[in-house]
C-alpha cells in the first residue's frame, strides 16, 4: 500500500511493529453438476427449479428452493425477473422456503443460489417469453418469429405494431378466440437447471497491521478486498456479503477458538460468554472492490458465487502481516487464532531462540 514504509518507520518509533500480508484465492463453488455427486457415491443431486406464475394484471410470483437466509434473494431474483420482463421490481414476489408452495430441489449452499437457482429462473423466463411471442403474434396478427421482445414490449419487427407485457398477460387468460389445438390459456412455467460445471470466482486480499510486541495486541489498520464474481446483479448486496465474510474470517485468524478440557473432553468455550465472537471495535473501515469481473462461460446470467469470499481470502491475508510484521523479530510462523497471549508468546519464543 501507498506510503506502508513511511508508517512502518512510525510505528517502529512508537514501539510497535507493522506488517503487510496479502492473500489470493480461487474457490470451486456453485456445486456442480449431478453426475459428479452421483459418481461420488451422494443419494442426492445438484439442480434448482425456478417456476414463474405471471397474473392477468402483469404482476409475477417467482417459486424458488433457493432458500434466503440474509443473502437478499429477494431483491437480486427479483431485479433478474424484472429486468427480463420489463416490469416494475414491486411487481415480482419471491417465494421460497416453504415446501408446501414450491418445487422440489436442492437449496442454497455452497455460494449457489445465484448461480444455479437463478440460472432456473432465467430458463423458466425463457420458456415464459417463447409463449408470451407466440400470444403476441397472435393478438397482432403475425408470425411468431417476427415478434421482437425488449424493454417489456412487443413488436412486430420493422413496424410500430406493439403490445405491452401486462396486455400479453391478460390476453394469455382470455382466450376466447384462440387456436387452442395450437396455444393454450394461461402463463406459467418451470425449469430444472444442472449446471455443467462449478463457478470459480477468485480475489486478492490485503490486509496492514501494527503489533504491540509488548502485550501481543495485534491491530488491523487498513483492509482491502478487490473480488472478481463474474457479472454482479446487485453491487451493494455483494459487498455486504463481502463485508460479512471479512468479519468471520478475522474473527477465524484473530480470536475465535473452541477450547476443550484436556482431560475430560468438556467444551469450554460452550457459550458466547466464553467464545471470542468479533465486535465492531475488532474490526477496521474495509475497502471492497469488484474488478471488472470474467463473466461466467456456462451459465445464463455469468455470475459466480460470492457469498464464502470474504472468509476465504481474509485469514491468510490476517496472518501473513502479523508475520510481516514481527519476522524482524524472529517470528516465521503462528497458529490461528491470533490472540495477544499467542503473538506474545510467539516473540518470546523467537528471542529465547535467538539466544
Amino acid at each position: 500500500m501507498k506510503g506502508f514504509e513511511a508508517r512502518r518507520q512510525q510505528s517502529e518509533k512508537n514501539g510497535k511493529r507493522r506488517g503487510l500480508g496479502y492473500s489470493c484465492y480461487i474457490e470451486a463453488c456453485g456445486l456442480a453438476p449431478s453426475n459428479i455427486a452421483g459418481a461420488l457415491g451422494a443419494r442426492a443431486s445438484l439442480f434448482e427449479v425456478g417456476q414463474i406464475r405471471v397474473h392477468p394484471t402483469g404482476s409475477v410470483t417467482v417459486f424458488t428452493g433457493s432458500h434466503s437466509h440474509g443473502q437478499g434473494h429477494e431483491t437480486t431474483f427479483a431485479q433478474v425477473v424484472a429486468d427480463r420482463l420489463g416490469i416494475p421490481l414491486e411487481s415480482v414476489e419471491i417465494v421460497h422456503g416453504d415446501t408446501g408452495r414450491i418445487p422440489f430441489d436442492m437449496g442454497t449452499y455452497g455460494s449457489r443460489s445465484i448461480a444455479v437457482g437463478g440460472s432456473a429462473i432465467m430458463k423458466a423466463l425463457d420458456k415464459i417469453e417463447a409463449k408470451a411471442r407466440k400470444i403476441a403474434a397472435h393478438l397482432l396478427e403475425a408470425a411468431a418469429e417476427d415478434i421482437e421482445f425488449k424493454d417489456g414490449v412487443f413488436r412486430v419487427a420493422g413496424t410500430d405494431r406493439t403490445k405491452a407485457f401486462a396486455e400479453i398477460s391478460l390476453a394469455a387468460y382470455v382466450p376466447n378466440n384462440y387456436p387452442l389445438e395450437v396455444l393454450e390459456p394461461g402463463l406459467e412455467e418451470s425449469a430444472f437447471y444442472d449446471p455443467s460445471n462449478f463457478t470459480y470466482p477468485s480475489g486478492a486480499y490485503i490486509c496492514e497491521i501494527e503489533v504491540d510486541p509488548d502485550t501481543g495486541v495485534c491491530q488491523i489498520q487498513q483492509f482491502t478486498a478487490v473480488d472478481d464474481f463474474g457479472n454482479v446483479i446487485n453491487p451493494m448486496i455483494v459487498e455486504g456479503q463481502v463485508h460479512g465474510g471479512l468479519a468471520q474470517g478475522i474473527g477465524q485468524a484473530m480470536l475465535e477458538r473452541c477450547v476443550y478440557d484436556k482431560e475430560s473432553g468438556q467444551l469450554l468455550s460452550g457459550s458466547y460468554m466464553d467464545y471470542a465472537m468479533p465486535h465492531a471495535s475488532d474490526l477496521p473501515n474495509f475497502t471492497v472492490e469488484t474488478a471488472k469481473g470474467t463473466p461466467c462461460t456456462h451459465n445464463p446470467l455469468g455470475v459466480k458465487g460470492c457469498g464464502e469470499a470474504g472468509a476465504i481470502g481474509s485469514p491468510p491475508a490476517v496472518i501473513n502481516a502479523i508475520i510481516d510484521a514481527l519476522a524482524p523479530l524472529g517470528v516465521t510462523d503462528l497458529q490461528m487464532p491470533a490472540t495477544p497471549h499467542r503473538v506474545w508468546s510467539a516473540i518470546r519464543m523467537a528471542k529465547q531462540a535467538a539466544l
